[in-house]
């Protein structure tokens, strides 16, 4: 039998898919393409929300998010901002997505452009309600922190916190799709950062300056070696495990 080759098969009215697929195997080629193998790129966040919100009448559109919901220990920090449209930061992104380096250069332009309110709940109202509720008070007080007040809210999450005034929308990972978030995301994130980092200093070993409060492994080690802090969430099952192990 004739081993097969190209020249062997074929061609009736040209060559065909499988043909090509098959020369360009033989001809030691990779017939898959870049395209087909790189992952697709999220779009960056826009100012859609924003416009819509605009084109309805509202003015002073502000985005809101919060960060440090999972943490064993520190506050839940919000942030709420209302940018200028004519002078946006460029590079505005889900502060999760940004390099340390890329997120404290825009928090200073955000800060320098944009206007600001930040709010905070604190562990014991944590421990009072629950994550959930105190991450929306964090978010009420950013807000009612804003002077003058927006007239139109757009809240990262699926729910909107009670107690807010103006007319509000949710956003479902809204800091990746409004730019107005994603600069609440970055502001928020930053501040508690550094808060973090400031509490470390004072409460050395648990690694703050470096998790923010997550439940590291060093974090979690350290919480059995040296004890629970007043910063630690007492409602926090890893937490309260060690308070009340018999």
């Amino acid at each position: 039998m004739r081993p097969v080759t190209a020249s062997h098969l074929p061609l009736a009215e040209g060559p065909s898919p499988a043909f090509r697929l098959f020369v360009s195997c033989v001809g030691g080629q990779n017939p898959v393409s870049e395209s087909m193998t790189e992952k697709p790129t999220k779009p960056a966040p826009d100012l859609s929300y924003e416009t819509a919100a605009r084109a309805k009448g509202f003015l002073r559109v502000a985005g809101v998010d919060e960060v440090g919901r999972g943490p064993l220990a520190g506050p839940v920090m919000a942030a709420a901002v209302v940018l200028d449209i004519a002078n946006i930061p460029e590079g505005l992104n889900d502060s999760k997505k940004l390099s340390e380096k890329k997120r404290r250069a825009l928090f200073t332009a955000i800060e320098t452009s944009a206007q600001v309110g930040v709010g905070e709940a604190s562990v014991e109202e944590i421990d009072e309600h629950n994550i959930l509720r105190a991450s929306h008070i964090a978010m009420v007080r950013a807000v009612e922190a804003l002077d003058p007040a927006p007239d139109y809210l757009l809240i990262d999450g699926n729910m909107i916190p009670r107690g807010l005034v103006p007319p509000s929308e949710a956003v479902i990972k809204g800091d990746g799709k409004s730019q107005s978030i994603a600069a609440a995301s970055i502001i928020a994130k930053t501040l508690r950062d550094d808060l973090m980092t400031a509490l470390g200093a004072k409460f050395p070993g648990y690694g703050w300056e470096k998790n923010a409060g997550y439940p590291t492994k060093l974090h979690q080690d350290a919480l059995r070696e040296f004890g629970v802090t007043p910063h630690h969430r007492r409602s926090f099952k890893p937490v309260h495990n060690i308070l009340y192990q018999e």
